[in-house]
């Protein structure tokens, strides 16, 4: 509230006969009441000044500014006449009081510290009673997020005149801490309460709700599970749905449990009548009705209608119809009881590319867009395959914020495909630490370019789309060197062409040896149908073993020294999992067929058949949760003049990415206690995880398998197989997985007890 006043109701008419805008003498600033705050405060936020003109506006804007300060409850501004055109100004404030202390009573399940971080005001602070009452919900909404449901928080202030300062008091009824013990819905005929609750994130209590936060009561979020509920019953033809808040109930069987009955109108079920089509030149009318998969009898969903709505819309632009536009009209009928649909079709002329423009490539070429592009000047403007374009640009993961969209032209039947984005980060320079129950502890730096351009050094060799990573690692078990190239496009084709370089040194493959491998390979990559893509290779690798053991067992003596492996191997693979990493849905299948030596010269000569898969079943929404299933059967064999495989280049299991429950590669054939590998295993790993708090999973698992001496021994009788359990997280960006393995079947040389890994990247 404010006031301007003048001490004579004549003055006004007098000074401005006499002189016009009276000068301003003196601005005064006068306190009621406790001063609480300095009078230099009072003018830093006023731009009224003694000497100048009086101005109405500016006394207004002071009052405003002063206000905005939080500190004044109430602004009395005065004009005093004085001697020659002059007036005084005088500014009587009284200020707001100040928070002396903040006390908490009643608080003995959370701590005064704890409360005092959700709280805004502090001490000092202007008393402003609106934020006082903002605090005292802050304080109830945190306890019943903590589970205190009937938590009741108030508030007194005790002002104190003769100092200026109050004194703030949080009265906290805390209640018991309860937990969700069932959520029951009643009057639902037509829908299970199972299938309802699934709506719903207010849960009851469970055996992993102290880590998953869930089973307390959340008002917010109640309210939203109804609307939820609501909707669900909606989409399956339950328009008249009734599920009224003030008609649920909270029951409390004892002090530390609740539970929620809900009560549920479901009304009729309303179905589908009659269904036409209208408008439809282009097409056969029988054509777009069944493009609408709507049907006399379906349930009405007006979710699942307006799916329908923009699926004719898409089947239009698909042929270059863009501006084709799909009303459905709605009408219930009073005979039948049904509601009878009426797809109004308003058909556009067709349209072509004219031109096809990119914005937002500062660095990369245009041609690693378009080559991404599946319309070209000329081309019927097809909105399907437009779509499908800024999707394959979205996953180069060049760019960000990728728009694909047609824009009008001045000749008719034309668009041009505009095509915007903004340049994403591809290259990256990492280092640091790692540890894992194999290598023990590791360094590593590592540069990687996604669009690196070999040929062009003036843009930082980026820009063309080919993938470069170079990789050095050192460990106290194992060092590491990788230079790897991908020319993902040959010759503009969808063929990848791709090197890498390596060395490698480790010598926890083997308790009696020392491992060193260097090597290359080339290969090339093309998808040839569906999602399935092949890739042939050809490697070139040196292995070196040394350090063998003067105590090892006679049949290890002789295999130090190098020995070099020429191979050709081809792959197909198929691929629909939903994500590589955080992998929830989907299956991956790849077979490998390999030859070393023979017509390619080598030190040996072998050959390798190996299917690998992996399927992934989404079993429940709540806390994500997914079965996993890994199976791999192999066969490695020695041909022509070879008398057998070499030793490191056969099948073992065990370790963290197979046999959780025993040793690195303890598991197969041994010499002497020393495992020496077979030419024939199989593997089988079950995996059920779930969401604890995301990211973190925790997981129950099971691995069997088996590894015979001879190739094409399928015989399983000697598996070995184990269970655990284990946690997944990510640490800076990469997935790591801690599991603790339980033997069930072992044999007397792999008996080790029970085992500990973890291990960064996934098992496939």
């Amino acid at each position: 509230m404010s006031i301007v006043s003048s001490a004579t109701v004549g003055w006004t008419q007098t000074g401005a006969g006499a002189g016009g805008v009276p000068t301003i003498r003196k601005v005064e600033v006068k306190f009621t009441g406790v001063a609480t705050v300095t009078e230099e405060i009072v003018r830093a936020n006023m731009s009224l000044r003694d000497g100048m003109p009086y101005d109405d506006t500016l006394i207004d804007r002071d009052i405003q500014s002063l206000y905005r300060t939080g500190l004044f409850e109430f602004i009395e501004v005065r004009r005093i006449p004085v001697s020659g055109n002059q007036v005084d100004v005088v500014f009587e404030l009284r200020p707001k009081f100040r928070v002396g202390a903040i006390r908490f009573e009643g608080n003995r399940r959370v701590s005064t510290r704890r409360l005092e971080a959700e709280i805004t005001i502090r001490n000092n602070f202007a008393l402003d009673e609106r934020m006082v009452k903002e605090d005292a919900d802050k304080i109830t909404e945190h306890y019943r997020k903590n589970g205190f449901s009937q938590a009741r928080v108030e508030y007194v202030i005790e002002r104190n005149p003769v100092t200026g300062y109050g004194t703030v008091v949080f009265k906290i009824e805390e209640g018991d801490k309860v937990k969700i013990r069932s959520i029951d819905f009643v009057g639902n005929e037509a829908v299970k309460d199972r299938a309802l609750r699934k709506q719903m994130e207010v849960r009851k209590w469970w055996f992993l709700s102290w880590l998953t936060g869930s089973g307390r009561f959340d008002d917010k979020k109640f309210d939203e599970d109804l609307a939820k509920v609501r909707d669900y019953y909606r989409e399956r033809g339950f328009l008249d749905v009734e599920i009224d808040l003030a008609k649920v109930t909270f029951s409390y069987p004892s002090a530390s449990k609740m539970t929620i009955t809900i009560p549920v109108k479901e009304g009729r079920q309303y179905r589908i009548g009659d269904v036409k089509v209208t408008g439809v030149k282009l097409f056969p009318v029988e054509l777009v009705r069944r493009i609408a998969r709507v049907d006399t009898g379906d349930v009405y969903a007006p979710g699942k209608l307006g799916e329908e709505q923009e699926r004719v819309q898409e089947f239009y632009g698909q042929f270059g119809y863009l501006e084709t536009n799909v009303r459905v009209i709605r009408r219930p009928n009073v005979t039948t009881g049904a509601i009878d649909l009426e797809f109004v079709v308003d058909e556009s002329e067709r349209y072509y590319v004219e031109s096809v423009e990119i914005d937002g490539n500062t660095k990369t070429k245009s041609i690693v867009v378009l080559r991404e592009v599946l319309l070209a000047p000329g081309d019927v403007f097809d909105s399907i395959r437009m779509e499908t374009s800024r999707a394959r640009l979205e996953n180069t993961r060049f760019f960000e914020d990728v728009d694909v969209r047609p824009e009008s032209t001045n000749i008719p039947n034309r668009k041009k495909l505009k095509i915007s984005f903004r340049e994403g980060r591809t290259g990256n320079l990492t280092f640091g630490a790692g540890f894992s129950s194999l290598e023990s502890a590791v360094f590593f730096i590592e540069l990687t370019q996604s669009n690196f351009d070999l040929l062009n050094r003036r843009s930082m060799f980026q820009g063309d789309g080919q993938k470069f990573r170079l990789k050095a690692q050192i460990g106290s078990r194992s060092s590491e060197l990788v230079m790897a190239f991908e020319e993902p496009w040959l010759f503009e084709q969808a063929l990848a062409f791709g090197f890498q370089v390596y060395r490698t040194r480790s010598d926890y493959t083997s308790s009696i040896y020392d491992e060193l491998r260097y090597g290359f390979e080339v290969y090339i990559r093309r998808a040839l149908f569906e999602l399935v893509v092949a890739r042939l290779s050809y490697r070139w690798e040196t292995i070196d073993i040394f350090n063998v053991s003067s105590g090892a067992f006679s049949q290890f003596f002789g295999i130090d020294g190098e020995r070099s492996v020429s191979k050709v191997g081809l792959a197909l693979e198929r691929d629909t999992r939903n994500n590589l990493i955080t992998t929830t849905r989907g299956s991956r299948f790849e077979g490998i067929f390999e030859v070393a030596g023979g017509p390619f010269g080598s030190d040996v000569d072998y050959y390798r058949l190996e299917g690998r898969a992996a399927h992934y079943f989404p079993l429940f929404e709540e806390q994500r949760q997914v079965l996993e299933v890994i199976g791999r059967l192999g066969v490695v064999n020695e041909f022509g003049d070879s008398t057998d495989v070499p030793f490191f280049d056969r099948f073992f299991l065990g370790g963290p990415n197979t046999l959780r429950g025993f040793e690195f590669r303890e598991v197969g054939p041994k010499i002497g206690g020393e495992p020496s590998g077979g030419k024939t295993y199989g593997f089988l790993s079950l995996e059920y995880s779930l969401d604890i708090v995301a990211p973190v999973r925790f997981a129950l698992f099971y691995d069997a398998g088996f590894v015979n001496k001879g190739a094409f021994d399928f015989n399983p009788t000697g598996y070995n197989d184990n269970f655990g359990f284990g946690i997944r997280f990510f640490v800076l960006g990469s997935p790591l997985r801690l599991d603790y393995g339980i033997p069930i079947t072992t044999d007397r040389d792999n008996d080790e007890g029970n085992q500990f890994n973890f291990s960064f990247g996934t098992r496939f």
